[in-house]
This record gives C-alpha cells, structure tokens and sequence, in this order.
C-alpha cells in the first residue's frame, strides 16, 4: 500500500487528469470482478467515511455505504437535519471537526459553494455526492458502463435530451478532460450557461434546438428528468416547455444502431423517455445504477491509498 498520500478532493469531474480517469476505470473493473466473484478485498479495513447528506437520495447513500463496507471500512451516515449543521454551525467549522475523526467525507448539498467551503478546510479527502452545479460520481459511473458495453468513450458522441443540469454540466466536463463530443438539445430558456459548467472551451460540444438532431449519429443517448430537487415549484411549467423532449423510439432510432441509453434515476417513463426506450433493448441503466457502487468504491481507494499496483 502507498505511504502517505497527498491529500486530494473530487468536486468536479475536472478534478482529475485523463490518466487519473482511466486509473479509476481500470480499478472499477477489478473490483467488481472481485465482487462478482464473492473474493473478500479490504484495502479500507478500520477506514471511516462520513456520508453528510442535505439532499435525500437512494443511489448515492446505497453505493457509498454499501461500497465502504465491502471495502473493510464503515460509513457513518448525518442528515444536516439532525445535526449542528442543520442548526446553523459554520460549514468550515463541521469540517474541521468531522475531519479529525474519519478518513474521508461525501457530501451531498445545494450549492457548490457549500462543498468548496467544507473541502478547503477539511484533513481528508471530500468527495461530491452531488451538488446544484455538478454530479461527477454519477458520469464516472455513466462512462464506465460505456467502456464496458461499447469499448473507450474517446472520439464518441453523447445526445444529452432535456434539462442542461448538473448532470449535463458535468457530462460537458467529461468531454473537455477524456475527448469526446456532447451534443446537447435543451428547450429555449434551458440552455446550457457555460461559466455554470465550468468549461474552458467549446470545442466539446453543440447544442442543437431539435432534439432529433442531437441524437443524430450518437454513441450514447442520455436524459434526466425535467424537474430537478429544488424546482419542484416549476414542475407543471416544466411538463409544456420539455414536452418535445422526450427520448423516445423514433430519437433512439436516429442514433447509431448500436447506441445505448442511458438515464441516472428515478425515471418518469411518460415523461423524459418512453417505456419502451428504458426497459427496451439499447437501455444500460441497471448496469449503469449498480456500476455507481464500483466507481465509487475505485474512487475512494485512490483518494486514501493512491495507485496501487495489482
């Protein structure tokens, strides 16, 4: 194992390099193949993360508690809710405390300010369970479900259909730091806000007002739903404006034969895809909802120990 490891944070998919990726990826695939084959691997014995969620979630507490433990390792769940945090205390004071009795923080929130505030005083790594502006551990799990179906993403195409969220900001990301393309088809008044992405470039990606359009020729189709947490207050404004947004058969058809769709969860089928699309056969999304699990589980291995060599 690796002495001691400079200490590294993962708030936005630009956080590490492409080789820093595809290290990640290569560690997903073996620790799943550990797991598939019920072979016992605790590089994280007597390891402690604490889960800090203000946002409620089934996928991110699941993958994260679950992944720490098959790791060797203990997760402590908090609600903000049920703690001094939810009661006012200083972002940057929780964070010098929690730090100095656990290995490692996830953090779930609202604003990206909150996770930036908590990670510039924190003695451990923090990772971002997801934030208003960005969801990285979700694409990490999203491109390693492509690499594992269709093979390196590099030189791809990616449709994003529907809302230009913290998921589309971070498939935008994605693009700029492992070289492929996004196409993005957003409803006018939805468009993507590039300093909100946090890109440096646009040669990456292009936005298309017709969604068929955008999935023209895509490797990979992907949405999510139309009303994001927080905008619940939208929602019956959100139904007529992305009402043509839906990805369905005839999208899916306008994509390469051999394209797979993918969607984060929860889905409304009826909504931002049709039945037939998520439950049909270019659909990946259980691989993708588990494969969370096994990038997480990757990436907190490298932020505690480093690389190591198999």
């Amino acid at each position: 194992m690796a002495a001691q490891v400079p200490l590294r944070h993962f708030l936005q998919f630009k956080d590490l390099s492409r080789a820093e990726h595809d290290y990640v990826f290569a560690r997903a695939r073996w620790i799943k193949q550990q797991f598939k084959a019920y072979q016992r691997y605790w590089p994280l014995a007597d390891r402690t993360l604490v889960m800090i969620f203000e946002k409620a979630s089934t996928r991110t507490r699941l993958s994260f508690e679950a992944g720490m433990q098959q790791l060797g390792g203990a997760a402590i769940y908090l609600n903000t809710r049920d703690s001094q945090l939810g009661r006012g205390e200083p972002v940057e004071d929780a964070a010098q405390v929690i730090s100095r009795m656990s290995d490692l923080v996830m953090i779930r929130t609202f604003e990206q300010d909150i996770i930036e505030r908590f990670a510039s005083k924190s003695r451990v790594p923090v990772i971002n369970g997801l934030t208003n502006e960005y969801h990285p551990c979700q694409i990490l799990a999203d491109i390693f479900t492509y690499i594992e179906h269709r093979g390196p993403i590099q030189g791809k195409t990616v449709a994003w259909i529907g809302d230009s969220n913290n998921v589309c900001n971070t498939w935008l990301q994605a693009a700029e730091v492992l070289d492929f393309n996004v196409h993005v088809s957003t409803p006018p008044g939805y468009e993507v806000e590039p300093e909100r992405a946090g890109l440096y470039g646009t040669d990456h990606f292009e936005e298309f007002a017709d969604p068929m359009d955008a999935a023209r020729g895509a490797d990979l189709v992907t949405t999510d739903v139309w009303t994001s947490m927080g905008f619940e207050a939208e929602n019956e404004e959100r139904l007529r404006d992305f009402a043509d947004w839906q990805v369905d058969g005839d999208m899916m058809n306008a994509a390469r034969p051999d394209a797979v769709f993918m969607h984060c969860l929860p889905a409304h089928r009826g909504e931002e895809v049709a039945a037939e699309v998520i439950d049909g056969s270019h659909s990946v999304v259980w691989d993708e909802a588990e494969n969370r699990l096994h990038v997480q589980k990757a990436l907190m291995e490298f932020l505690l120990l480093g690389h190591i060599e198999q």
